[in-house]
């Protein structure tokens, strides 16, 4: 699905840039094409072409300040704080997701369980047995990432443990 985003607070300075980095991070980590403008004291920083909205399927305003949405036309518009914007990126996409008419993350994870409940139901129900299942090993630990482990400990984590 293709989404605009703007963030919008009075000063511009953190809390507009952290709801802009997280909801691209979420809406390009779950495979969605967006354009994030960011709007503040300073002005209009990554400002969409008129292209992009166009080809737009929804709109996403987290916002504390007022947002000029005449340019929006007929577009779905989600309408949130920027609060919500740190805190709930994948509620405002699966909203606009779902207002666009799209599916959201929750659909597809039930459309995946139905699928492999109905490819397990193929299987030789005589192989199951009422036997307690044995013990397993865990899981190794990973090593966080790089990236991870900057981010555990890092301003954005602080800041959003802060907001939320």
């Amino acid at each position: 699905m293709k989404l605009v985003a703007i963030t919008a607070c009075p000063t511009g300075i953190a809390h507009s840039q952290m709801a802009a980095e997280n909801i691209q991070t979420t809406a390009e980590e779950r495979g969605h094409e967006i354009h994030v403008e960011v709007q503040g004291a300073m002005g209009t920083e990554n400002e969409i072409p008129d292209d992009t909205l166009a080809a737009a399927d929804a709109v996403i305003i987290a916002a504390d300040t007022s947002v000029q949405q005449d340019r929006f036309g007929d577009h779905v518009v989600v309408k949130a704080s920027v609060k919500d914007g740190v805190n709930d990126a994948d509620g405002l996409i699966d909203e606009a997701i779902e207002r666009a008419g799209g599916e959201t993350a929750a659909e597809d994870a039930e459309t995946a369980t139905a699928d492999s409940e109905t490819v397990g139901s193929d299987t030789d129900d005589s192989a199951m047995t009422d036997e307690p299942a044995t013990e397993s090993t865990p899981p190794a630990e990973t090593e966080p990432t790089e990236s991870e482990s900057a981010d555990s400990g890092g301003v954005i984590a602080r800041l959003k443990r802060l907001f939320s």
